[in-house]
């Protein structure tokens, strides 16, 4: 069990639990309480950083007011899709698969060289010509 603390100076690494109904919930060495703490936090955070490592300050050294400073990002937790941007145009790179999706609508690439496009309605647009090509070409 870890000594609790009245004060503490300086900054703290605990861990964020969640929110309660008003709150961010946060655990860290030196807790006077055996359950979460509420916290304030001076970076935005939502459900999705549960688990997270949190560096806490304390209100007037107070161990009952923790203050979230921000979120520990480690290097080693890149995401696998990269995103190149620049005035002129927009790559996403996935090793294995990129997939885009919104509501009903979906398009796939794989890296064997498959594409699949699906939804409820597909419209394909050319103020030129307009052309199919393949091995094969199937229709219904």
């Amino acid at each position: 069990m870890t000594k609790t603390r009245k004060r503490i100076d300086g900054v703290v690494i605990g861990v964020f639990l969640g929110f309660d109904d008003e709150a961010p919930l946060v655990v860290f060495p030196g807790n006077a309480s055996e359950t979460a703490v509420r916290a304030r936090s001076l970076s935005e955070i939502n459900s999705q950083m549960v688990g997270s490592e949190v560096a806490l300050l304390f209100e007037e050294g107070d161990v009952r007011r923790p203050l979230i400073v921000g979120r520990i990002v480690e290097p080693s937790r890149k995401p696998q899709l990269h995103v190149i941007r620049d005035s002129k145009e927009v790559k996403i790179v996935g090793e294995e698969r990129v997939e885009l999706r919104c509501g009903k609508a979906t398009i796939i690439m794989e890296k064997d060289g498959h594409i699949t496009i699906r939804g409820t309605y597909v419209t394909s647009h050319a103020s030129a010509a307009n052309r199919i090509r393949g091995g094969s070409v199937n229709l219904n």
